[in-house]
């Protein structure tokens, strides 16, 4: 990065608001930055803070009912600014794609599924430059090399679905470095990855961009991402930017209250929480203007060796409220008339127990048999052999009828809370729904009147932070971190005794990932529940779990303490989970700060 050089690219004062039945909406405010050539800037903030539209509106991609204003400025060495804004359509297409090209979210539905990945690398560099078919296959195939495919010759004539979502993720970087871009904007790039693919991801572009001498605008609310990535860093919040420093202050010596509370909810390792914060433990708004507001001393209580030790020491002498022993789960494998031609192994001689009261994490990268596991401890999944015992019953010995009452003591809390609710039912009616499924038991006789099952609702609506008047209205009308909340309401109708959330926090922003996992932990001390908790963020497992179970193509490669795994792990797999794991980089101590009531204008 040359600092004579003017910038690449240069936001002045972008505005963009989109047309709704209800009047306009207001998505990015008076937004200013700037990316420099070969500069890697990073833009965060959760869900809605205007992240993803500033980066459609620099393509040129928003759709028809958006209103945008300001400047964008491109000024490439040796040639004159050139505002994007003020082009037509025509001569922006010879922007996007050539000179700045994009990244997008998920690789799954931003490729074509009829088509043929390297096909679609194809197509992208014959856009842009006047090759034929044979030579623009070559540069394809090329391509496929730089960002470390295996076998770029096979991969070429793969179709989407045949590729883990890395490789698919691989695939956006081939087409979008198809034309040799001065410019790559990355949104949110490895979201649904696993650490040790993202990590490899992140890698890469490093590679790429080092290689190519090009620029970076990398989009993400991970922040511990950000840290390892960025050369700047510019915060937004409702559509402003209210941050903008080197990546090293920034993450030591942040400024606004809204920056330091992304920073400080994020679950760390080391040191460890008792309670993380959340963006309204740092700020207030009033009249659209955020207020800095002393943090509550709670939030600075870091768990201890002797809180570690006194935990464990409780839990040593509680029986076990589940036991598996040599667990093994199969699929057939079919060919196209439908015979078994193979079983596929998910789970393979899998044992260990879960103590009442006691939160067992399950990490892991995908397909290695997490959910697999969840399931058929659920009797979702049949298991092909082994024994599962739950408050002494087994149950491959149960009868249906059997079976159907035990579920009220097992429930599930899924990863997507948008798909798990279903749209045509009401709040109250979703979560009183297994009241009145169990009514008929004897324990739950009193369920059958309709105001007993509202009242239940009622109280459970207010035990995890939910207005009772939410009960009436439906799933679209919540934010995904309510809805998450909405489905642990609806897991804890019945009183369970053992809750398998698998993923639960995963598809949430690292605020309400917090508010998420202080409720879980707060409702276990309250109903003594036991937790299987599943994910593959270590951080977080870590945060929540009394011991944590790594898995490995369905075997457990270790089962510990927390602190063992993460800083004694025993086996090559672990090791490479824990290295994976992106760390704040001398992370700053809300302690030594926060305490100010200073109005910080957006």
């Amino acid at each position: 990065m040359n600092p004579m050089l003017p910038p690449l690219l240069r936001i002045d004062h972008l505005c963009v608001r989109f047309k709704t039945a209800t009047g306009i909406t207001p998505a990015v405010e008076d937004l200013c930055l700037q990316v420099a050539p070969s500069q890697t800037v990073a833009i965060v903030g959760e869900s809605g803070s205007g992240k993803s539209v500033t980066a459609l509106a620099v393509m040129g991609l928003l759709d028809g009912n958006s209103q945008t204003a300001g400047h964008l400025w491109w000024q490439e060495p040796a040639s004159a600014p050139v505002d994007l804004l003020a082009l037509s359509a025509a001569q922006r297409r010879r922007y996007r794609g050539q000179r700045i090209a994009m990244i997008f979210q998920e690789p799954m539905t931003s490729l074509n599924p009829l088509f043929r990945c390297g096909y679609q690398i194809q197509e992208s560099i014959q856009q842009h430059a006047q090759i034929g078919s044979a030579a623009a296959k070559e540069r394809a195939i090329s391509l496929l090399e730089e960002v470390q495919l295996p076998n770029p010759q096979q991969l070429y004539d793969r179709y989407p679905h045949e590729l883990s979502g890395g490789q698919l993720q691989r695939i956006m970087i081939a087409i979008a470095l198809s034309s040799n871009p001065s410019l790559l904007i990355a949104d949110e790039p490895t979201t649904a990855l696993d650490v040790t693919v993202q990590a490899a991801i992140l890698t890469l572009l490093q590679q790429v961009q080092r290689q190519r001498q090009m620029a970076l605008m990398f989009i993400s609310h991970d922040l511990g991402v950000v840290s390892q990535l960025a050369d700047r860093v510019v915060v937004m919040y409702r559509g402003r930017h209210v941050e903008d420093q080197p990546s090293r202050t920034l993450f030591t010596q942040p400024r606004h209250p809204y920056t330091q509370a992304l920073i400080a909810c994020r679950p760390q390792p080391e040191p460890q929480r008792q309670i993380l914060p959340v963006v309204s433990d740092f700020m207030t708004e009033e009249s659209g203007i955020p207020t800095a507001k002393p943090l509550d001393p709670k939030f600075n209580v870091w768990v201890t060796e002797g809180d570690r030790a006194d935990r464990l020491a409780q839990l040593a002498g509680v029986p076990d409220l589940l036991t598996v022993e040599h667990l093994r789960v199969e699929f057939p494998v079919r060919n196209p008339l439908g015979a078994t031609q193979r079983y596929f192994v998910a789970v393979q001689d899998v044992s260990f127990g879960i103590r009442r009261g006691e939160t067992l994490g399950l990490v892991g990268e995908s397909g290695c048999g997490k959910t697999t596991l969840g399931r058929t401890l659920l009797g979702l999944i049949k298991p092909s052999a082994g024994q599962i015992t739950f408050d002494g019953q087994n149950l491959s010995q149960l009868s249906p009828p059997a079976w159907q009452k035990l579920r009220a003591d097992m429930q599930l809390v899924f990863q997507d809370p948008y798909s798990s609710l279903n749209p045509r039912l009401t709040v109250g009616e979703a979560i009183a729904e297994p009241l009145w499924v169990h009514c008929r038991q004897e324990r739950f006789q009193r369920y059958r009147r309709p105001a007993a099952r509202r009242e239940r609702v009622a109280y459970l609506l207010d035990r995890v932070g939910l207005p009772v008047v939410a009960m009436d209205r439906f799933p679209h009308e919540f934010s995904g971190g309510q809805r998450q909340r909405i489905c642990i309401a609806r897991a804890l109708a019945l009183n369970p005794q053992l809750v398998v959330a698998d993923e639960p926090v995963s598809a949430l922003d690292v605020s309400v990932q917090a508010q998420v996992l202080n409720l879980l932990k707060e409702l276990q001390a309250e109903f003594g529940l036991t937790y299987l908790f599943i994910s593959h963020d270590l951080s977080v497992v870590k945060f929540m779990g009394d011991r944590i179970m790594v898995m490995n193509r369905g075997t457990i490669e270790e089962l510990d303490t927390g602190d063992r795994i993460y800083h004694h792990p025993q086996s090559d797999y672990t090791r490479t989970l824990i290295a994976a794991i992106p760390h704040l980089q001398t992370p700053w101590n809300p302690s030594t700060t926060i305490g100010s009531n200073d109005s910080v204008q957006s």
